[in-house]
């Protein structure tokens, strides 16, 4: 005898696409995805852009809710943020390679043994770890927050030590690093890129910092996500070799798309194994569940905002671009003292 079972079956992407945009307007809802989801979930956000600057564009919205399509350290940020806003995540697990290289107990012992050292944290980073960090900081700044240290003040920065490595080269700076890396900016090869770069040598290569010190040295551009999307706009060339998560390349296509991009390659030769693992996760179908459920909700205790805030507003007072639109918190903030 056979048994009927009901299986669920998947809505149409364009029922889901309605129906996401319905839930947005039900719950007063604002949707931001970064440059690494799905060309799919970048289409339909409100807002697109680097963890940040998308947490504090949520900030300055009068959104109820703030969904955001990355991975869960963004989502804490913008909960740091918009501590009265609910948060939710499509995909609770959706987490980052830099933040599991850096375990907050382990850190806290590493962080103990150097006391004279002022901590620089890259934003890549559990809510935690920001509690035991002086200041804050992004690919896009940190090279410009490290100039306004004195030069007798001792640095430690954590978790990217590539990201650390690059700084160190460009500042001149002696920093105490922590040995974290992000899985997907590890996998490039340079042999295979200096094989592309043969093949193509008219074709500028634009990499994230993120990128062991191996393959930046063929970059004709190091930067941020941001800064890598201005750079292929505003280049004479037609053709690029992009060395960071493919989901930028989405961005470039629609604002170029008479232009060519190559994801920089893996291993194999080929860049497919770059896609991060973690911000794949985050599927137009997740997307609408949270938004029916409301849920997996980020949560932060009240004192473990007040004090992964601190380390963010130093870096807002330090940064002019964001001093003058910073968000606002309800709480003085005591700011931590560079000697």
């Amino acid at each position: 005898m056979s048994v009927a079972f009901n299986i669920p079956q998947k809505k149409p992407a364009a029922e889901l696409l309605s129906e996401i945009q319905r839930l947005k307007k039900h719950h007063n809802a604002v949707i931001l995805a970064h440059y690494y989801q799905d060309g799919a979930i970048q289409d339909l956000a409100d807002f697109v852009g680097d963890s940040l600057d998308l947490s504090r564009k949520a900030a300055a919205t009068d959104a109820d809710v703030i969904v955001f399509c990355g991975v869960r350290f963004m989502a804490e940020v913008a909960k740091i943020l918009s501590p009265t806003k609910k948060v939710i995540l499509p995909d609770m697990e959706a987490g980052c390679s830099l933040e599991e290289s850096c375990p907050p107990q382990e850190f806290a012992e590493f962080r103990a043994k150097y006391p004279d050292h002022i901590c620089l944290t890259y934003i890549n980073c559990s809510a935690e770890i920001k509690t035991m960090s002086d200041i804050i900081v992004t690919s896009s700044n940190a090279e410009y927050i490290i100039n306004q240290i004195p030069k007798s003040q001792k640095i430690m920065m954590a978790p990217d030590e590539n990201l650390g490595k690059y700084l160190a080269k460009k500042t001149g700076r002696d920093m105490i690093l922590w040995p974290g890396s992000c899985i997907v900016h590890e996998r490039f090869s340079e042999k295979e890129l200096i094989k592309l770069k043969t093949e193509m040598p008219d074709a500028p290569v634009a990499a994230h910092p993120e990128c062991p010190p191996f393959l930046l040295r063929h970059a004709e551009h190091v930067g941020s996500t941001s800064s890598i999307l201005a750079y292929v706009l505003n280049h004479s060339s037609d053709k690029f070799i992009i060395a960071t998560e493919p989901g930028i390349i989405h961005q470039m296509k629609k604002d170029a798309p008479h232009k060519t991009f190559i994801g920089a390659p893996g291993q194999d030769g080929k860049c497919s194994c770059n896609q991060c693992p973690y911000m794949a996760l985050n599927t137009l179908e997740k997307l609408y569940d949270c938004m029916v459920n409301l849920g997996p909700e980020i949560e932060v205790d009240e004192k473990t905002r007040r004090a992964a805030l601190k380390p963010l507003e130093k870096m807002f007072e330090m940064s002019p671009s964001m001093a003058s639109n910073r968000p606002q918190d309800q709480q003085n903030i005591t700011k931590p003292v560079i000697a």
